[in-house]
Protein backbone atom coordinates (compact mmCIF):
# COMPACT_ATOMS: atom_id res chain seq x y z
CA UNK A 1 0.00 0.00 0.00
CA UNK A 2 1.21 2.84 -0.89
CA UNK A 3 1.06 6.33 1.09
CA UNK A 4 -1.66 7.40 -1.00
CA UNK A 5 -3.70 4.08 -0.43
CA UNK A 6 -3.31 4.98 3.53
CA UNK A 7 -4.28 7.90 3.56
CA UNK A 8 -7.78 7.41 1.63
CA UNK A 9 -8.04 5.06 3.52
CA UNK A 10 -7.64 6.53 6.43
CA UNK A 11 -9.82 9.42 5.95
CA UNK A 12 -12.70 6.66 5.34
CA UNK A 13 -11.82 5.21 9.03
CA UNK A 14 -12.57 8.31 10.42
CA UNK A 15 -15.54 8.90 8.07
CA UNK A 16 -14.49 11.22 6.10
CA UNK A 17 -16.38 10.00 2.49
CA UNK A 18 -16.66 12.92 0.12
CA UNK A 19 -13.56 14.36 -1.73
CA UNK A 20 -13.54 17.74 -3.79
CA UNK A 21 -11.11 17.89 -5.70
CA UNK A 22 -9.39 19.67 -8.89
CA UNK A 23 -6.11 17.85 -9.30
CA UNK A 24 -2.77 17.77 -10.82
CA UNK A 25 0.58 16.05 -11.89
CA UNK A 26 1.89 15.72 -8.24
CA UNK A 27 -1.51 14.63 -6.97
CA UNK A 28 -2.09 11.70 -9.90
CA UNK A 29 -0.67 8.77 -7.07
CA UNK A 30 -3.61 10.05 -4.98
CA UNK A 31 -6.37 10.25 -7.81
CA UNK A 32 -5.18 6.65 -8.65
CA UNK A 33 -5.82 5.21 -4.60
CA UNK A 34 -9.06 7.12 -5.17
CA UNK A 35 -10.19 4.91 -7.88
CA UNK A 36 -8.99 2.23 -5.63
CA UNK A 37 -11.71 3.31 -3.28
CA UNK A 38 -15.06 3.62 -4.85
CA UNK A 39 -16.45 3.99 -1.61
CA UNK A 40 -15.14 7.95 -1.30
CA UNK A 41 -17.45 9.92 -3.63
CA UNK A 42 -14.65 12.45 -5.45
CA UNK A 43 -17.27 15.69 -6.79
CA UNK A 44 -15.13 17.03 -9.25
CA UNK A 45 -15.07 21.03 -9.21
CA UNK A 46 -13.73 23.17 -12.40
CA UNK A 47 -12.13 25.66 -10.19
CA UNK A 48 -10.71 25.29 -6.69
CA UNK A 49 -12.56 27.99 -5.64
CA UNK A 50 -15.81 25.70 -6.08
CA UNK A 51 -13.76 23.08 -4.72
CA UNK A 52 -13.27 24.31 -1.43
CA UNK A 53 -16.69 26.36 -1.05
CA UNK A 54 -18.22 23.20 -1.83
CA UNK A 55 -16.54 21.31 1.33
CA UNK A 56 -17.95 24.62 3.28
CA UNK A 57 -21.36 23.92 2.04
CA UNK A 58 -20.94 20.62 2.67
CA UNK A 59 -20.14 20.68 6.66
CA UNK A 60 -22.79 23.18 7.10
CA UNK A 61 -25.74 20.71 6.34
CA UNK A 62 -23.74 17.68 8.13
CA UNK A 63 -21.35 19.13 10.44
CA UNK A 64 -18.80 16.63 9.32
CA UNK A 65 -15.83 17.54 7.27
CA UNK A 66 -15.24 16.56 3.91
CA UNK A 67 -11.80 16.31 1.81
CA UNK A 68 -10.51 18.51 -0.51
CA UNK A 69 -7.10 17.76 -3.13
CA UNK A 70 -6.12 20.80 -4.32
CA UNK A 71 -2.83 21.17 -6.81
CA UNK A 72 0.15 22.76 -5.20
CA UNK A 73 0.52 26.21 -4.26
CA UNK A 74 -1.06 27.59 -7.07
CA UNK A 75 -4.42 25.72 -6.72
CA UNK A 76 -4.41 25.92 -3.25
CA UNK A 77 -4.34 29.86 -3.87
CA UNK A 78 -7.62 29.68 -6.40
CA UNK A 79 -9.18 28.53 -3.44
CA UNK A 80 -8.00 30.45 -0.84
CA UNK A 81 -11.38 33.14 -0.63
CA UNK A 82 -13.79 30.17 -0.22
CA UNK A 83 -11.43 28.62 2.61
CA UNK A 84 -11.34 32.11 4.11
CA UNK A 85 -15.13 31.99 4.65
CA UNK A 86 -15.18 28.61 5.66
CA UNK A 87 -13.35 29.76 8.66
CA UNK A 88 -15.41 32.63 9.25
CA UNK A 89 -18.20 30.01 9.00
CA UNK A 90 -16.49 27.49 11.42
CA UNK A 91 -16.54 24.87 9.16
CA UNK A 92 -14.47 21.82 9.38
CA UNK A 93 -12.47 20.98 6.28
CA UNK A 94 -10.17 18.73 5.88
CA UNK A 95 -7.14 19.66 2.95
CA UNK A 96 -5.04 17.75 0.83
CA UNK A 97 -2.10 19.94 -0.94
CA UNK A 98 -0.08 18.03 -3.54
CA UNK A 99 3.41 19.15 -3.32
CA UNK A 100 6.66 18.52 -5.75
CA UNK A 101 8.58 15.50 -4.28
CA UNK A 102 11.12 16.64 -1.86
CA UNK A 103 14.14 16.03 -3.76
CA UNK A 104 12.69 18.47 -6.50
CA UNK A 105 11.61 21.50 -4.31
CA UNK A 106 15.07 22.94 -4.36
CA UNK A 107 14.89 22.76 -8.03
CA UNK A 108 12.71 25.60 -8.04
CA UNK A 109 10.47 24.00 -10.98
CA UNK A 110 8.02 26.69 -12.42
CA UNK A 111 5.09 25.61 -9.98
CA UNK A 112 7.04 26.09 -6.34
CA UNK A 113 6.18 27.82 -4.07
CA UNK A 114 5.41 28.16 0.14
CA UNK A 115 2.36 26.26 0.05
CA UNK A 116 2.57 26.56 4.35
CA UNK A 117 2.73 30.62 4.26
CA UNK A 118 -0.20 30.41 1.68
CA UNK A 119 -2.05 27.83 3.60
CA UNK A 120 -1.82 29.51 7.56
CA UNK A 121 -4.10 32.53 7.37
CA UNK A 122 -7.04 29.92 6.12
CA UNK A 123 -6.22 27.41 8.54
CA UNK A 124 -6.40 26.05 11.87
CA UNK A 125 -3.96 23.30 11.41
CA UNK A 126 -1.13 23.14 8.89
CA UNK A 127 1.46 20.15 8.71
CA UNK A 128 3.90 18.92 5.66
CA UNK A 129 3.90 14.62 5.31
CA UNK A 130 7.39 13.68 6.45
CA UNK A 131 6.89 10.62 4.29
CA UNK A 132 4.45 7.88 3.60
CA UNK A 133 5.43 6.49 6.59
CA UNK A 134 3.66 9.20 8.64
CA UNK A 135 1.06 10.36 5.69
CA UNK A 136 -1.81 7.76 6.99
CA UNK A 137 -1.08 9.71 11.10
CA UNK A 138 -1.03 13.06 9.94
CA UNK A 139 -4.30 12.25 7.79
CA UNK A 140 -5.99 11.21 11.20
CA UNK A 141 -4.33 14.41 13.08
CA UNK A 142 -5.90 16.59 10.05
CA UNK A 143 -9.80 15.03 10.33
CA UNK A 144 -9.36 15.07 14.45
CA UNK A 145 -8.78 18.79 14.21
CA UNK A 146 -11.32 19.25 11.09
CA UNK A 147 -14.38 17.37 13.29
CA UNK A 148 -16.06 18.38 16.28
CA UNK A 149 -17.54 21.60 17.71
CA UNK A 150 -16.80 23.91 16.18
CA UNK A 151 -15.19 22.99 12.82
CA UNK A 152 -11.82 23.81 11.48
CA UNK A 153 -9.87 23.92 8.83
CA UNK A 154 -6.93 21.33 8.45
CA UNK A 155 -4.24 21.72 5.68
CA UNK A 156 -2.00 18.94 4.82
CA UNK A 157 0.48 18.86 2.52
CA UNK A 158 1.27 15.85 0.54
CA UNK A 159 4.69 16.04 -1.04
CA UNK A 160 4.72 13.51 -4.45
CA UNK A 161 6.63 10.89 -2.83
CA UNK A 162 5.09 10.45 0.58
CA UNK A 163 2.25 9.76 -1.83
CA UNK A 164 3.58 6.89 -4.46
CA UNK A 165 6.67 5.58 -1.68
CA UNK A 166 5.20 2.70 0.46
CA UNK A 167 3.76 2.97 3.66
CA UNK A 168 4.36 -0.04 5.48
CA UNK A 169 2.12 0.94 8.18
CA UNK A 170 -1.09 1.39 6.21
CA UNK A 171 -4.14 3.23 7.08
CA UNK A 172 -5.13 4.42 10.76
CA UNK A 173 -8.19 2.90 12.47
CA UNK A 174 -9.84 5.17 14.32
CA UNK A 175 -8.83 6.53 17.85
CA UNK A 176 -10.77 8.92 19.09
CA UNK A 177 -14.18 10.40 19.70
CA UNK A 178 -15.63 14.03 18.50
CA UNK A 179 -13.98 16.52 20.36
CA UNK A 180 -16.03 17.62 23.27
CA UNK A 181 -17.33 21.29 24.69
CA UNK A 182 -16.91 21.98 28.02
CA UNK A 183 -19.80 23.66 29.80
CA UNK A 184 -20.03 26.75 30.59
CA UNK A 185 -19.03 27.57 34.30
CA UNK A 186 -21.84 28.45 36.52
CA UNK A 187 -20.75 31.43 37.65
CA UNK A 188 -21.11 32.92 34.26
CA UNK A 189 -24.69 32.19 33.99
CA UNK A 190 -24.90 33.50 37.28
CA UNK A 191 -23.40 36.62 36.64
CA UNK A 192 -25.42 36.82 33.06
CA UNK A 193 -28.69 36.45 34.94
CA UNK A 194 -28.69 38.72 37.65
CA UNK A 195 -27.68 41.86 34.94
CA UNK A 196 -30.29 40.70 33.18
CA UNK A 197 -32.79 40.96 36.38
CA UNK A 198 -31.26 43.71 37.60
CA UNK A 199 -33.03 47.26 38.09
CA UNK A 200 -30.50 49.97 35.97
CA UNK A 201 -31.12 48.99 32.61
CA UNK A 202 -34.48 48.85 31.00
CA UNK A 203 -35.83 45.07 29.74
CA UNK A 204 -35.71 47.00 26.05
CA UNK A 205 -32.36 47.81 26.30
CA UNK A 206 -31.00 44.99 27.09
CA UNK A 207 -30.78 41.72 24.18
CA UNK A 208 -28.94 38.06 23.29
CA UNK A 209 -26.49 37.69 19.99
CA UNK A 210 -26.34 34.87 18.79
CA UNK A 211 -24.22 33.27 16.32
CA UNK A 212 -22.89 29.93 15.40
CA UNK A 213 -23.82 26.84 16.89
CA UNK A 214 -26.80 29.36 19.02
CA UNK A 215 -28.82 29.65 15.96
CA UNK A 216 -29.16 25.77 15.23
CA UNK A 217 -30.84 22.77 17.34
CA UNK A 218 -32.50 24.36 20.61
CA UNK A 219 -30.11 27.30 20.77
CA UNK A 220 -32.74 29.77 19.48
CA UNK A 221 -36.01 28.07 21.51
CA UNK A 222 -34.17 28.55 24.69
CA UNK A 223 -32.76 31.94 23.73
CA UNK A 224 -36.71 33.09 22.96
CA UNK A 225 -37.76 31.32 26.60
CA UNK A 226 -34.81 33.94 28.23
CA UNK A 227 -36.40 36.76 25.90
CA UNK A 228 -39.92 36.39 26.48
CA UNK A 229 -39.21 35.81 30.64
CA UNK A 230 -37.01 38.77 31.11
CA UNK A 231 -38.11 41.13 27.95
CA UNK A 232 -34.64 41.35 26.34
CA UNK A 233 -34.50 41.52 22.72
CA UNK A 234 -32.90 38.81 20.44
CA UNK A 235 -30.36 39.62 17.89
CA UNK A 236 -28.71 37.30 15.38
CA UNK A 237 -25.69 38.33 13.89
CA UNK A 238 -25.45 39.99 10.73
CA UNK A 239 -24.25 36.72 8.66
CA UNK A 240 -24.95 33.33 9.96
CA UNK A 241 -23.25 30.24 8.25
CA UNK A 242 -27.04 28.19 9.25
CA UNK A 243 -29.71 29.23 10.64
CA UNK A 244 -33.75 27.54 11.31
CA UNK A 245 -36.12 30.17 9.74
CA UNK A 246 -40.27 29.12 9.33
CA UNK A 247 -43.49 28.76 10.87
CA UNK A 248 -42.92 26.95 14.11
CA UNK A 249 -39.64 28.33 14.58
CA UNK A 250 -37.83 31.46 16.59
CA UNK A 251 -36.91 33.34 13.52
CA UNK A 252 -34.40 35.82 15.02
CA UNK A 253 -33.87 39.31 13.31
CA UNK A 254 -30.14 39.61 12.32
CA UNK A 255 -28.26 43.07 12.63
CA UNK A 256 -28.33 45.05 9.50
CA UNK A 257 -25.52 45.21 7.38
CA UNK A 258 -25.34 48.66 6.45
CA UNK A 259 -23.44 50.73 8.93
CA UNK A 260 -26.33 53.48 9.94
CA UNK A 261 -29.25 50.94 10.15
CA UNK A 262 -26.38 48.71 12.72
CA UNK A 263 -26.03 51.42 15.05
CA UNK A 264 -29.36 52.46 14.76
CA UNK A 265 -30.72 49.29 15.88
CA UNK A 266 -28.18 48.57 18.86
CA UNK A 267 -28.11 52.18 19.87
CA UNK A 268 -30.46 51.73 22.39
CA UNK A 269 -28.64 48.76 23.92
CA UNK A 270 -27.15 48.87 27.05
CA UNK A 271 -26.52 45.62 28.03
CA UNK A 272 -25.82 42.74 25.26
CA UNK A 273 -24.99 39.02 26.00
CA UNK A 274 -23.10 37.37 23.50
CA UNK A 275 -23.78 33.74 22.85
CA UNK A 276 -21.33 31.99 20.24
CA UNK A 277 -20.80 35.56 18.79
CA UNK A 278 -18.66 37.91 18.63
CA UNK A 279 -19.35 42.33 19.78
CA UNK A 280 -20.43 43.47 16.82
CA UNK A 281 -18.06 45.28 14.18
CA UNK A 282 -18.96 47.06 11.47
CA UNK A 283 -17.92 45.83 8.23
CA UNK A 284 -15.55 48.00 7.54
CA UNK A 285 -13.77 51.94 8.43
CA UNK A 286 -15.75 54.62 7.21
CA UNK A 287 -14.63 58.45 7.79
CA UNK A 288 -15.83 59.21 10.61
CA UNK A 289 -17.97 56.85 11.51
CA UNK A 290 -17.89 54.11 14.29
CA UNK A 291 -15.89 51.13 14.32
CA UNK A 292 -17.78 49.25 17.03
CA UNK A 293 -22.03 49.19 16.42
CA UNK A 294 -22.90 49.60 19.83
CA UNK A 295 -23.65 52.44 22.25
CA UNK A 296 -19.97 53.16 24.23
CA UNK A 297 -22.42 52.90 27.13
CA UNK A 298 -23.33 49.39 26.37
CA UNK A 299 -22.06 46.94 28.52
CA UNK A 300 -20.95 43.71 26.95
CA UNK A 301 -21.02 40.19 28.30
CA UNK A 302 -20.04 36.79 26.94
CA UNK A 303 -22.29 33.75 27.80
CA UNK A 304 -20.79 31.13 25.75
CA UNK A 305 -17.80 31.22 23.33
CA UNK A 306 -16.57 29.17 20.80
CA UNK A 307 -15.06 26.41 22.43
CA UNK A 308 -18.03 25.83 24.91
CA UNK A 309 -21.38 24.06 25.10
CA UNK A 310 -23.75 26.30 23.96
CA UNK A 311 -27.01 24.89 24.38
CA UNK A 312 -26.00 23.71 27.99
CA UNK A 313 -25.46 26.96 28.57
CA UNK A 314 -28.70 28.46 26.99
CA UNK A 315 -30.76 26.32 29.08
CA UNK A 316 -28.26 26.75 32.75
CA UNK A 317 -29.39 30.79 32.02
CA UNK A 318 -33.26 29.43 31.20
CA UNK A 319 -33.45 27.65 34.36
CA UNK A 320 -31.61 30.83 36.12
CA UNK A 321 -34.01 33.42 34.79
CA UNK A 322 -37.46 30.87 34.91
CA UNK A 323 -38.04 30.42 31.48
CA UNK A 324 -40.94 28.38 30.41
CA UNK A 325 -40.68 26.02 27.13
CA UNK A 326 -44.45 27.19 26.02
CA UNK A 327 -43.25 30.97 26.33
CA UNK A 328 -41.72 31.74 23.34
CA UNK A 329 -41.11 34.97 21.40
CA UNK A 330 -40.09 35.64 17.53
CA UNK A 331 -42.12 32.47 16.56
CA UNK A 332 -44.18 32.68 13.69
CA UNK A 333 -47.49 30.25 13.17
CA UNK A 334 -47.52 30.37 9.82
CA UNK A 335 -50.80 32.17 8.96
CA UNK A 336 -49.03 35.59 7.52
CA UNK A 337 -50.75 36.39 4.24
CA UNK A 338 -48.08 35.99 1.43
CA UNK A 339 -49.37 38.21 -1.25
CA UNK A 340 -47.08 39.98 -3.83
CA UNK A 341 -48.12 42.36 -6.93
CA UNK A 342 -47.99 39.82 -10.33
CA UNK A 343 -47.36 41.95 -12.82
CA UNK A 344 -44.93 44.14 -10.72
CA UNK A 345 -41.29 43.91 -11.58
CA UNK A 346 -39.45 41.49 -9.90
CA UNK A 347 -38.34 43.14 -6.07
CA UNK A 348 -36.31 41.60 -3.24
CA UNK A 349 -39.07 41.99 -1.04
CA UNK A 350 -41.90 40.19 -3.63
CA UNK A 351 -38.83 37.31 -4.38
CA UNK A 352 -38.55 36.79 -0.81
CA UNK A 353 -42.64 36.32 0.06
CA UNK A 354 -42.59 33.99 -3.10
CA UNK A 355 -39.84 32.20 -1.81
CA UNK A 356 -41.86 31.20 1.72
CA UNK A 357 -45.07 30.40 -0.04
CA UNK A 358 -42.94 27.96 -2.52
CA UNK A 359 -40.59 26.61 -0.50
CA UNK A 360 -41.10 22.91 0.53
CA UNK A 361 -40.66 21.99 3.86
CA UNK A 362 -36.89 21.18 4.74
CA UNK A 363 -35.57 23.33 1.64
CA UNK A 364 -32.46 25.04 1.81
CA UNK A 365 -31.83 28.54 0.81
CA UNK A 366 -28.22 29.62 -0.41
CA UNK A 367 -28.11 33.23 0.18
CA UNK A 368 -25.60 35.75 -1.56
CA UNK A 369 -28.00 37.93 -3.37
CA UNK A 370 -26.02 40.56 -1.41
CA UNK A 371 -27.86 43.80 -1.91
CA UNK A 372 -30.87 42.44 -3.08
CA UNK A 373 -30.82 39.68 -0.14
CA UNK A 374 -31.23 42.29 2.30
CA UNK A 375 -35.39 41.40 2.15
CA UNK A 376 -35.28 37.91 1.11
CA UNK A 377 -35.86 37.17 4.82
CA UNK A 378 -38.98 39.33 4.87
CA UNK A 379 -41.55 36.61 4.25
CA UNK A 380 -39.01 33.27 5.55
CA UNK A 381 -40.97 33.68 9.14
CA UNK A 382 -44.42 32.80 7.35
CA UNK A 383 -42.64 29.71 4.86
CA UNK A 384 -42.34 25.87 5.95
CA UNK A 385 -39.71 25.26 8.39
CA UNK A 386 -36.32 25.43 6.19
CA UNK A 387 -32.32 26.23 6.50
CA UNK A 388 -30.92 29.26 5.70
CA UNK A 389 -27.13 29.67 4.50
CA UNK A 390 -25.38 32.99 4.52
CA UNK A 391 -21.62 34.49 3.85
CA UNK A 392 -19.88 34.66 6.66
CA UNK A 393 -16.44 35.65 5.51
CA UNK A 394 -17.43 38.20 2.80
CA UNK A 395 -15.58 37.07 0.19
CA UNK A 396 -18.09 36.93 -2.72
CA UNK A 397 -18.50 33.86 -4.86
CA UNK A 398 -19.60 31.61 -2.47
CA UNK A 399 -23.10 30.86 -3.40
CA UNK A 400 -22.98 28.42 -5.88
CA UNK A 401 -20.27 26.46 -4.01
CA UNK A 402 -21.75 26.60 -0.80
CA UNK A 403 -25.34 25.16 -2.28
CA UNK A 404 -23.50 21.98 -4.57
CA UNK A 405 -22.23 21.11 -1.31
CA UNK A 406 -25.23 21.68 0.46
CA UNK A 407 -26.98 19.77 -1.78
CA UNK A 408 -24.18 16.83 -1.99
CA UNK A 409 -24.81 16.57 2.11
CA UNK A 410 -28.40 16.33 1.82
CA UNK A 411 -29.90 14.25 -0.85
CA UNK A 412 -33.24 14.23 -0.90
CA UNK A 413 -33.37 18.18 0.24
CA UNK A 414 -34.29 20.81 -2.49
CA UNK A 415 -31.74 24.02 -2.48
CA UNK A 416 -32.42 27.15 -3.47
CA UNK A 417 -29.73 29.35 -3.86
CA UNK A 418 -30.15 33.07 -4.19
CA UNK A 419 -27.07 34.30 -5.97
CA UNK A 420 -26.31 38.48 -7.57
CA UNK A 421 -25.20 38.26 -10.82
CA UNK A 422 -21.65 40.21 -10.20
CA UNK A 423 -20.88 37.28 -7.32
CA UNK A 424 -22.14 34.35 -9.33
CA UNK A 425 -19.67 34.83 -11.63
CA UNK A 426 -16.90 34.24 -9.55
CA UNK A 427 -17.37 30.49 -9.40
CA UNK A 428 -19.54 29.91 -12.59
CA UNK A 429 -17.85 26.78 -12.87
CA UNK A 430 -20.29 25.54 -10.20
CA UNK A 431 -22.97 24.70 -12.80
CA UNK A 432 -21.10 22.34 -14.79
CA UNK A 433 -20.48 20.35 -11.18
CA UNK A 434 -24.16 20.74 -10.41
CA UNK A 435 -24.84 19.38 -13.93
CA UNK A 436 -22.47 16.52 -13.69
CA UNK A 437 -23.66 15.34 -10.21
CA UNK A 438 -27.33 15.73 -11.12
CA UNK A 439 -27.67 17.83 -7.91
CA UNK A 440 -31.35 19.01 -7.48
CA UNK A 441 -30.49 23.11 -6.90
CA UNK A 442 -32.66 25.88 -8.07
CA UNK A 443 -30.35 28.82 -8.70
CA UNK A 444 -31.62 32.10 -8.79
CA UNK A 445 -29.60 35.02 -10.48
CA UNK A 446 -30.68 38.46 -9.54
CA UNK A 447 -29.61 40.47 -12.20
CA UNK A 448 -29.45 43.62 -11.97
CA UNK A 449 -26.14 44.12 -14.26
CA UNK A 450 -24.21 46.32 -11.81
CA UNK A 451 -22.50 45.70 -8.58
CA UNK A 452 -24.95 47.72 -6.62
CA UNK A 453 -23.47 47.18 -3.14
CA UNK A 454 -20.29 49.21 -4.47
CA UNK A 455 -22.02 52.02 -5.48
CA UNK A 456 -23.73 52.08 -2.30
CA UNK A 457 -20.63 51.86 -0.64
CA UNK A 458 -18.97 54.96 -2.47
CA UNK A 459 -21.85 57.39 -1.27
CA UNK A 460 -20.75 55.46 2.45
CA UNK A 461 -17.30 56.38 1.80
CA UNK A 462 -17.85 59.90 1.00
CA UNK A 463 -16.69 60.00 -2.45
CA UNK A 464 -17.97 62.13 -4.92
CA UNK A 465 -21.05 60.77 -7.56
CA UNK A 466 -19.32 58.28 -10.10
CA UNK A 467 -17.93 59.36 -13.16
CA UNK A 468 -17.13 57.65 -16.57
CA UNK A 469 -14.47 55.48 -14.97
CA UNK A 470 -15.73 54.37 -11.60
CA UNK A 471 -19.20 54.05 -13.62
CA UNK A 472 -17.44 51.49 -15.80
CA UNK A 473 -15.87 50.31 -12.85
CA UNK A 474 -19.36 49.68 -11.27
CA UNK A 475 -21.49 48.36 -14.04
CA UNK A 476 -21.91 44.78 -15.78
CA UNK A 477 -23.30 46.33 -18.93
CA UNK A 478 -22.28 46.75 -22.27
CA UNK A 479 -22.33 43.41 -23.02
CA UNK A 480 -24.50 41.76 -20.20
CA UNK A 481 -24.37 38.59 -19.28
CA UNK A 482 -26.69 36.04 -20.63
CA UNK A 483 -27.62 33.84 -17.65
CA UNK A 484 -29.74 31.73 -19.78
CA UNK A 485 -26.99 31.14 -22.48
CA UNK A 486 -24.15 30.96 -19.60
CA UNK A 487 -26.09 27.93 -17.65
CA UNK A 488 -27.01 26.20 -21.23
CA UNK A 489 -23.34 25.99 -21.66
CA UNK A 490 -22.70 24.27 -18.70
CA UNK A 491 -25.24 21.58 -18.89
CA UNK A 492 -28.21 23.65 -16.88
CA UNK A 493 -31.30 24.66 -18.26
CA UNK A 494 -32.49 28.40 -17.94
CA UNK A 495 -35.03 30.83 -17.75
CA UNK A 496 -35.19 34.41 -18.20
CA UNK A 497 -38.40 36.23 -16.59
CA UNK A 498 -39.12 40.03 -15.92
CA UNK A 499 -41.68 40.15 -13.47
CA UNK A 500 -43.27 38.43 -10.65
CA UNK A 501 -45.55 36.24 -12.06
CA UNK A 502 -43.37 34.67 -14.50
CA UNK A 503 -40.81 34.58 -11.39
CA UNK A 504 -43.09 32.79 -9.13
CA UNK A 505 -43.86 30.06 -12.07
CA UNK A 506 -40.39 29.46 -13.12
CA UNK A 507 -39.69 28.71 -9.14
CA UNK A 508 -42.31 26.61 -8.62
CA UNK A 509 -41.39 24.79 -12.37
CA UNK A 510 -37.58 24.84 -11.21
CA UNK A 511 -38.39 22.92 -7.54
CA UNK A 512 -40.60 20.61 -9.37
CA UNK A 513 -37.98 19.50 -12.08
CA UNK A 514 -35.98 17.59 -9.48
CA UNK A 515 -32.10 18.45 -10.89
CA UNK A 516 -30.21 21.69 -11.93
CA UNK A 517 -31.94 24.77 -13.19
CA UNK A 518 -31.54 28.14 -13.35
CA UNK A 519 -33.84 31.64 -13.18
CA UNK A 520 -32.69 34.87 -14.02
CA UNK A 521 -34.19 37.50 -12.55
CA UNK A 522 -33.90 41.05 -14.38
CA UNK A 523 -34.41 43.27 -11.57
Amino acid sequence: MNGSEAMVRTLLNHGVSVCFANPGTSEMHFVSALDRLPQMRCVLGLFEGVVTGAADGYYRMTRRPAATLLHLGSGLGNGIANLHNAKRARSGIVNIIGEHAQDHIANDAPLTSDIQVLARPVSHWVRTCASAVTAPADTAEAVRVASGSPGRVASLILPANASWEDSPAGAVERTYGTRPSPCTASSVVDDVAKALRAAQVRPDQMALLLGGRAMLGEGPRLAAQIAARVGCKLYAETKNARSLRGAGRVNIPQIPYPLNGALEALDDIRLLVLVDAVAPVAFFGYPGKPRFLTHPECRIETLVSAEEDVESALQALSDAVGGKPGELVYVSDGTQRLAWDAQARPNSQDMGRVLAALLPENAIVVDEAITTGRQLQSGAAAGRPHDWLEITGGAIGYGLPCATGAAVASPGRKVVAIIGDGSAMYTLQSLWTMAREGLDVTVVICANRKYQILQGELAAMGGPPPAANATRMLSLEQPHLDWVKLAEGQGVSGKRVDNMDAFAKALAAGLASGGPNLIEVLL
